[in-house]
């Protein structure tokens, strides 16, 4: 029986300041899916909506080791992705609802948020399509030498499509800087990962492509943080791509108003009692890395910035009708 190819054993310990950045992040992520939720809820807006609650510390862990021209494709369920990245909070929600002074002009919703600038390429509502389209990223910046890495993000069910294993195997031999970051919250939009996956961690099948696989678990910012720490310096010091698992448990339903019946209610509620924010919190207190004090000042600060951000969005103007045939050809046709 064939080895999974692991990852090296020199792992990256982040300091206290980085882990109160990790924190930052995902306290953003925590907070902005509580607003968004609540938004939707009130009617405020009509929008479709994938939480990714449970799933803060992955990008916030990754991130924590990108610089600001390093680059991200993500997918629908990607607004924890986006804002670890860096996409700026008035933006997202604009066009999250549709304005014209959001990312895309209100033209791409919240499923295709893209901010260049900040280094988010892409979010995608085709399962699987961040990978080929980061392959193409890593491919410039091969060629061009400037060692700046792309974070692929994608959920487990995504591993089971051709695109998957097609840009695995051609980012091995070609030995592309890019990291493949599966986050395996278990289930592929109603499906249980048991019930449609044949092997046991997606992280198993970088042995078919010859690069490293490691599985590491998805609610502790740490490990994260040292895989990707650990992808990173691979990726940047040409040694080729990465395939990382990071298993953690999607709380909520596929989309918004889903009642998720068909989740185990017990494996559930374990799962939320293991909030990862919280925890998080807990443990840099602890440690004396942070007091109460300092992190509640922190939050303080985040759920003003996204009350602004909900405000300016609700305020902004829909797209005038001559957006339809704007941003369609290279050059405009009257």
């Amino acid at each position: 029986m064939a080895t999974q190819i692991k990852a090296g054993t020199n792992a990256a310990t982040a300091d206290a300041a980085t882990q109160l950045d990790i924190y930052r992040r995902m306290s953003l992520i925590q907070q902005n899916d509580e607003a968004a939720r609540k938004v939707v809820r009130s009617g405020r807006l009509m929008m479709p909506y994938y939480s990714p609650r449970g799933q803060e510390c992955i990008p916030s862990a990754v991130s924590a080791n990108l610089n600001d021209d390093d680059q991200i494709c993500t997918i629908y369920r990607g607004t924890h992705d986006m804002l670890a990245k860096g996409v700026p909070l008035d933006v997202l929600w604009a066009e999250m609802a549709g304005k014209v002074t959001g990312t895309c002009k209100g033209k791409g919703g919240p499923m295709h948020i893209t901010h260049p600038a900040s280094g988010a390429i892409l979010t995608t509502g085709i399962v699987g399509s961040s990978m080929p389209i980061a392959n193409g990223l890593a491919w410039a910046h091969k060629l061009d030498g400037s060692r700046r890495v792309v974070i692929a993000y994608f959920g487990d069910g995504a591993s089971n499509i051709g695109a998957f294993h097609e840009s695995l195997n051609l980012a091995s031999v070609w030995k592309l800087p890019v990291i493949f970051v599966c986050q395996n919250n278990r289930y592929a939009e109603h499906t249980k990962y048991e019930a449609a996956t044949a092997v046991d961690q997606i992280s198993k099948r970088a042995i078919s492509y010859t690069m490293p696989g490691v599985t590491v678990d998805g609610n502790d910012p740490l490990a994260v943080y040292a895989a990707a720490n650990e992808a990173v310096t691979r990726a940047r010091d040409g040694e080729g791509p990465t395939l990382i698992e990071a298993v953690t448990f999607r709380f909520f339903g596929h989309v918004f108003g889903d009642d998720d019946a068909y989740m185990d209610k017990a494996e559930k509620a374990a799962a939320m009692d293991k909030d990862p924010v919280p925890l998080f919190r807990a443990k840099l207190i602890a440690e004396g890395i942070a007091t109460e004090e300092q992190l509640a000042e922190i939050e303080a600060k985040l759920a003003v910035d996204i009350e602004s951000a909900v405000q300016f969005a609700l305020s902004s103007d829909m797209p005038p009708p001559e957006e339809l045939t704007r941003d369609v050809f290279a050059e405009e046709i009257a």
